[in-house]
């Protein structure tokens, strides 16, 4: 698809019958609710905040965590079904999940995966941080903090700032130094918390 044809990136909101206004919860498809509380609750320290029978299906348990803002993951699990650390894809598939984690509290995150023997990548991805790791199933969990303290309702706005920017330099994808300077250009605090050295994982890109 050429630079004519793509979709534009951009703060305002499409043209649409209604939109969204935020996201509600996420379920999976669990193995059992010992394995899933150990990783998700003792590890990840979110919330157990409900449970209840699957409605659709009340031989299962359905768990309700609190994922740190409100938002909610859920999984449907049973006791008869093993973790089963495999690793899946295809079309339709989760490719993984993102949970953010405190800047300052980055490297705890990783003395704590080593502790729990989970073993995990670090990166630096331009614009943030990303520690990725697997659940009890195999399912890749990204463990994501911010470079800049932006607030969440001025996110979408820097973003597609840091976008424009980044086409005008004609990188590849999003540096820190686009974010910096769209942070600067819309009179935000573009001083970056401390974090640690890291290769930037991709392949094939500049």
């Amino acid at each position: 698809m050429s630079d004519q044809q793509q979709a534009p990136v951009t703060d305002e909101f499409p043209e649409s019958p209604f939109r969204t206004t935020g996201t509600d919860h996420i379920t999976i498809w669990g193995s059992n609710e010992e394995d899933t509380l150990a990783f998700y609750r003792d590890l990840l320290g979110m919330r157990l905040v409900l449970r209840q029978p699957n409605l659709d299906d009340p031989s299962q348990t359905h768990l309700f965590f609190d994922t740190g803002d409100g938002r909610i993951l859920t999984f449907f699990v049973s006791d008869d079904r093993p973790s089963a650390r495999g690793v899946r894809g295809g079309v339709g598939a989760v490719h993984h999940l993102c949970f953010s984690v405190d800047p300052e509290r980055y490297e705890e995150v990783m003395d704590a995966l080593d502790e729990a023997g989970h073993h995990y990548n670090v990166f630096d991805r331009g614009i943030f941080h990303s520690i990725y790791t697997k659940d009890n199933n195999g399912l890749v969990i990204e463990l994501s903090t911010d470079k800049y303290d932006i607030p969440d309702d001025r996110r979408a706005e820097v973003l597609a700032t840091t976008q424009r920017i980044r086409e005008e330099d004609g990188a590849d994808y999003a540096k820190d130094e686009h974010m910096a300077a769209a942070l600067e250009e819309l009179g935000m605090d573009a001083t970056p918390y401390d974090l640690p050295d890291a290769s930037s994982g991709v392949g094939g890109v500049n």
